[in-house]
């Protein structure tokens, strides 16, 4: 296994206070936090996980660019302009044209500052240096963005744990953002299975996370508009963002008010078709066969049982009304869900 290299030099930063006595830490005056997208993107290192396919491009390049025009981010949130990179590592010029095309064609304009990278080492390969670079040749840069980490996340030192491994990797890119005061931006993967904490369905191990100073995760069901982007982080305060995406215009917008008001509707209407199809179902079942996170929909069946919408049985299991126990499933003109076999030790 070939041993990392050491991160590219940067500049000699100017001292940075380290230690105070309680008292002179409460007379400090810290400057304000920087922020890419105020309460969504702050100065570190940010982590955004998503399904593969889900839009996790489009809405990172649709971020760089409104930040490049001091545009609206995700049509909603005001931004300052200024240079942004984005290396688009699992993409070529072709594919990048076509996008930035098909945006600016549906109502956006071109972004002189953005800047567009295809091809960069991994981080213990030179590609540090690579950042250092423009970051040093844009000193205004508003954010840098990594698609995908696991393209430049580099190799792992010989005899780490997954743990050291995950950790050291994020730590290379917190390095130089924390140095240049600039949000970075890291695109990733969230696993297969399902989790009940949505922090828990990226990729990785705790050790990745925990390297980071906010973690997002997008979430939206196939062939569904609506989503949610679930944010938490060290300045960043917890929460979802209800989201919706244009597949015509490229572009992912923030809807007002909160997640569930624009989700609960779809999630309930979906949860009403599977019982009245399949018959009686537990929320683990639910949650499998309609790919949805079994927490939300754990929560969800609650919910609609206590307003009458749902049937539950002493088993926890859950029903259409009109349907009991035994009852064959009603034919139904809509087309079947796929549910997968229950498995003997599912448990609640």
């Amino acid at each position: 296994m070939t041993t990392p290299r050491p991160l590219a030099a940067v500049p000699t930063p100017p001292p940075r206070r380290t230690r105070w006595t309680d008292a002179e830490l409460m007379r400090e005056e810290f400057p304000p936090v920087k922020w890419a997208v105020p309460g969504l993107l702050a100065e570190g290192v940010n982590l955004l996980a998503g399904a593969p396919k889900l839009g996790k491009s489009w809405l990172s390049l649709g971020l760089g660019a409104a930040i490049a025009n001091g545009d609206l981010a995700l049509n909603a949130i005001e931004v300052e302009r200024g240079p942004v990179l984005y290396c688009a590592l699992e993409d070529t010029g072709r594919r990048l044209q076509r996008r930035r095309r098909q945006q600016i064609s549906a109502g956006g304009r071109p972004a002189p500052l953005l800047t567009l990278e295809t091809a960069c080492a991994s981080m213990t390969a030179g590609g540090d240096a690579t950042l250092v670079e423009w970051l040093e040749e844009n000193p205004a840069a508003r954010l840098v963005i990594i698609d995908t980490f696991e393209k430049m996340r580099g190799a792992v030192a010989p005899g780490a744990s997954a743990y050291s491994g995950d950790y050291a990797a994020g730590a290379r890119f917190k390095e130089l953002a924390d140095h240049y005061g600039v949000p970075f931006l890291l695109i990733h993967h969230v696993r297969k299975q399902g989790a009940d904490d949505w922090q828990n369905l990226v990729s990785g191990t705790a050790g990745l996370t925990g390297a980071m100073d906010a973690t997002l995760v997008l979430e939206r069901g196939r062939g569904q508009a609506d989503g949610v982007l679930h944010v938490t982080g060290r300045d960043v305060e917890e929460t979802d963002y209800a989201m919706t995406f244009d597949a015509h215009a490229g572009a992912w917008t923030k809807l007002d008010g909160p997640a569930t008001d624009h989700l609960v509707a779809d999630t309930r209407a979906d949860i009403l078709r599977l019982l009245r199809e399949h018959g009686t179902l537990k929320p683990a079942r639910i949650a499998e066969a309609l790919d949805a996170n079994p927490g939300t929909i754990r929560q969800t069946c609650k919910r609609m049982a206590d307003a009458g919408q749902l049937h539950k049985s002493p088993g926890g299991e859950y029903s259409a009304p009109g349907h009991t126990t035994g009852d064959t499933p009603a034919p139904s003109r809509l087309s079947p869900l796929s549910l997968p076999p229950a498995d003997q030790h599912e448990q609640e």
